[in-house]
């Protein structure tokens, strides 16, 4: 069967993919398993999409591996999660490094155990030379944090008089976002069949387009990759314009050329 990644146009790609990855504890549970069994086998579909993304040339992939809330989950799976992570990441440095991968973090990190911040940061440390795909790990994150964090520290720096209140714009406080270094994201993948945001990266997905699939994570692949990033060029992205409007424009800039 032929991949659908010969019907990409690589010249419409999506420079920002952010994934919700959903649905491990159902897959687990159909195979008569704990939670964690399904955590550890999503790390494969993880390994697969990352390849994927890069192989493509997308310059950022986002994955939305542990929120805020998911601390009060049941310890044992908490603690089991944080293990899972310390793994993953010492087992892949490696690769990531092999593939020009840099790894990234967005979240409220002080909130995870010693050992695990520790590794993640080497791992950070390690592959920050590394100029191709950016690999964003959203951990200990949730969009209401971010922004309850970056209005707490705007409102300082209005306090201490280094921000005139009369100047603030959306610019502005997009500089005190965890994603201030990133663009926003154009395509929002989130698998399981659930049809939700869930807290995640609320004001960056203000114009990306959502794909939603039934597709449990530890069976999402490559080729659910590419169905979500054809869906996506099948797509026309107006920003609040007319059709009529976008038509007009691209003939300008062709005759501009």
């Amino acid at each position: 069967m032929k991949s659908l990644k010969s019907k990409i146009d690589p010249a419409h790609l999506p420079n920002h993919i952010a994934i919700i990855m959903d649905g491990n504890g159902r897959w687990a549970k159909v195979k008569g398993q704990d939670r964690l069994f399904g955590h550890y086998h999503g790390v494969e579909s993880v390994r697969d999409v990352v390849e994927g993304c890069a192989e493509l040339g997308i310059g950022y992939l986002t994955l939305y591996a542990f929120s805020t809330e998911n601390w009060d989950r049941p310890p044992g799976e908490v603690s089991g999660l944080m293990e899972l992570l310390v793994q993953t990441i010492r087992k892949e440095v490696l690769t990531l490094n092999k593939n020009n991968i840099r790894l990234q973090v967005i979240g409220n990190i002080s909130m995870l155990p010693d050992n695990t911040l520790a590794v993640l940061e080497e791992a950070i440390l390690e592959t920050a030379g590394n100029t191709g795909l950016n690999l964003i790990m959203a951990l200990s994150y949730s969009s209401r944090w971010e922004m309850g964090e970056a209005a707490r520290q705007l409102g300082r720096d209005v306090k201490a008089g280094k921000l005139d209140p009369e100047t603030i714009k959306e610019e502005t406080f997009e500089k005190y976002l965890c994603t201030r270094n990133y663009p926003d994201p154009e395509l929002m993948i989130r698998t399981s069949g659930e049809c939700r945001i869930s807290n995640f990266l609320l004001y960056q997905l203000a114009y990306a387009e959502l794909f939603f699939t039934p597709v449990l994570w530890p069976d999402f692949r490559k080729e659910n990759l590419y169905e979500a990033i054809l869906d996506f060029q099948s797509r026309e992205r107006r920003f609040g314009k007319t059709s009529e409007q976008l038509s007009s424009e691209s003939l300008d800039k062709g005759g501009n050329a």
